[in-house]
């Protein structure tokens, strides 16, 4: 079951010539397959050989598997990501990479950073301011037990102590990210202009802090009469703009503020519940509510939009990228250095730099003032599928159709660490807002929670019924979203599941599994992107396919 698509390409041999052809049956011929097996069965099966005498199945089994003995009594594979792998060398050389040595940390004097300064000095200022707020609630007292206005004025002093109180907690619960290590930047960072940091700070002070009991209100972006000709769909960092990748070489863009306009709705968020709320993009309207931008020559596999909403890029079986203005709706650069399809490209946290993955194998970094790639970074055995920046912008994350996760050191171009687990190729990842973990997402719709400093699985994430196409992490790093072709939206309790698999794990030997909470179904739309606002607003996206 585990390994049924390894399987059906193999069907596919008919001859010696056939196996010479195929480049996985050459790999499997070439190295040892790798059985994970407890110390007890193990010595059964050596025992049990030699009684025997069965010195052909001892030739093939020392030639052939290269058995990884664990000590213990024997347990469920169900749980296991690497009970056997049919190419075996892959996890001794994975292991040497992954001992090298990774600065997962944040960046130092990050605007996150300068907020929380700011924070402490005013929660210093709020302990001075006290005691006279108690006295003025005691005096509120009295003048309501006389049946004056004071009724309203103390709800309203309620309301300040409550929003200062969840102020409070949220800079302590954002401490996740300030308990992060700080790292110097590999790249040269790009200024922020200073009316871009007035509006993000903004944002950053009125962020909603998530947790499992405070779950994000959803907005969903549906695209109708595609005539299933969207291929990918992206959403500025504040949901004002919508993008959509198209079979016919085009690349649409929605701005929000206009289309409320036309339709005359204004989408409501629900209070304390998950409200979706939906706003449906027309892609064959008549009286054209989004701007058309044409320059490829074939399909649009992916669509980026920059930290600040300012550009957008796009990649195409053209095997280009493409940079374009939403200020002035038109094509500033056309990227070559691909030969094959480019099916990802993301922008960098910090803009100016972006990643792209291709087909050629090959994962690239490249700056939007230069038309050659600055580094191409080579190792993966299939097409590169996925790609994802961390959140210093040191390292950049790629997943493959070889079923490998890879992390890029963005200065040397080295690997450093390979992450081995999936059954099927990896379509989408995510990283953690303090840059410790990372989550990514399969075709068999399974998701895998690691640990950048370790290289292990923390967690596997079993739920969805059909690929995962899209990841995303809130902002104080609690809670994780999914997105899947079964049409659903996920909410995974982050915090928790880790904390109780630390330290569980050691007692039971077993790996945890992430708490799903809660599910959101729409009618009959795969969710194709998900993307959290910096004020934790969740915005999804997605195709409407007819209902059979």
């Amino acid at each position: 079951m585990m390994h049924s698509r390894d399987l059906q390409k193999l069907e596919g041999v008919l001859s010696p010539s056939h196996l010479e052809e195929m480049e996985f049956a050459r790999s499997l011929r070439q190295s040892k397959v790798s059985v994970k097996i407890c110390q007890y069965s193990y010595d059964l099966l050596i025992q049990y050989l030699h009684k025997t005498q069965s010195i052909t199945m001892l030739g093939i089994v020392n030639e052939r598997i290269n058995f990884q003995v664990s000590p213990g009594q024997p347990s469920s594979i169900s749980d296991d990501a690497d009970v056997f792998t049919l190419v075996g060398s892959g996890h001794d050389a994975a292991d040497l990479v992954n001992q090298k040595e990774i600065h997962w940390g944040l960046l130092e004097d990050s605007l996150e950073e300068r907020l929380e300064k700011a924070g402490d000095r005013i929660t210093d200022s709020d302990k001075a301011d006290g005691e006279v707020k108690d006295g003025d609630l005691e005096e509120n007292k009295k003048r309501s037990a006389d049946g004056g206005k004071g009724g309203s004025t103390q709800k309203k002093l309620k309301k300040d102590k409550v929003v200062a109180t969840t102020g409070k907690a949220s800079r302590s619960e954002s401490s996740t990210t300030s308990g992060a290590p700080r790292v110097k930047p590999e790249l040269t960072l790009p200024i922020i202009p200073t009316e871009v940091e007035h509006s993000i700070l903004e944002d950053l002070r009125n962020r909603v802090q998530l947790s499992s009991m405070t779950l994000p209100s959803i907005s969903f972006y549906t695209f109708i009469n595609t005539h299933n000709g969207l291929n990918c769909a992206s959403i500025s960092h504040d949901g004002s703009l919508v993008a959509g990748g198209f079979s016919d070489s085009s690349l649409k863009v929605w701005d929000m503020a206009k289309l409320g306009q036309q339709t005359g709705n204004t989408p409501s968020q629900g209070e304390n519940e998950l409200a979706p709320n939906e706003n449906i993009l027309n892609a064959n309207a008549k009286g054209r509510s989004y701007t058309l931008f044409r320059g490829h020559s074939g399909p649009v596999y992916s669509t980026t939009f920059s930290p600040y909403g300012d550009f957008l890029l796009s990649s195409s079986s053209d095997s280009t990228i493409r940079l374009w203005s939403t200020k002035l709706n038109a094509n500033l650069v056309c990227y070559k250095g691909h030969n094959y399809p480019v099916w990802d490209v993301q922008f960098s946290p910090v803009g100016h730099y972006f990643a792209s993955a291709s087909h050629d194998r090959t994962a690239r970094i490249w700056s939007m003032d230069r038309i050659q790639p600055l580094r191409i970074m080579a190792g993966h055995l299939s097409d590169v599928d996925c790609v994802q920046w961390h959140a210093n912008c040191n390292y950049v994350a790629t997943g493959s159709s070889d079923r490998t996760v890879r992390l890029w050191d963005v200065q040397s171009g080295e690997c450093v660490r390979i992450f081995i687990g999936h059954r099927s190729m990896i379509l989408c990842l995510a990283m953690s807002p303090d840059g410790r973990y990372m989550a990514s997402g399969d075709e068999d719709g399974k998701i895998m929670m690691w640990d950048l400093a370790s290289g292990r699985c923390v967690s596997p994430l079993v739920g969805h019924s059909s690929c995962v196409w899209s990841l995303s992490f809130s902002c104080e790093g609690s809670l994780l979203a999914s997105g899947s072709a079964d049409s659903t939206v996920k909410i995974w309790d982050v915090t928790k599941s880790l904390k109780v698999s630390k330290t569980e794990e050691n007692k039971n030997g077993k790996t945890n599994r992430l708490r799903s909470l809660k599910t959101l179904p729409t009618k009959s739309t795969p969710v194709y992107a998900l993307q959290f606002s910096r004020r934790n607003l969740l915005f999804a996206a997605g195709a409407l396919t007819k209902i059979a």
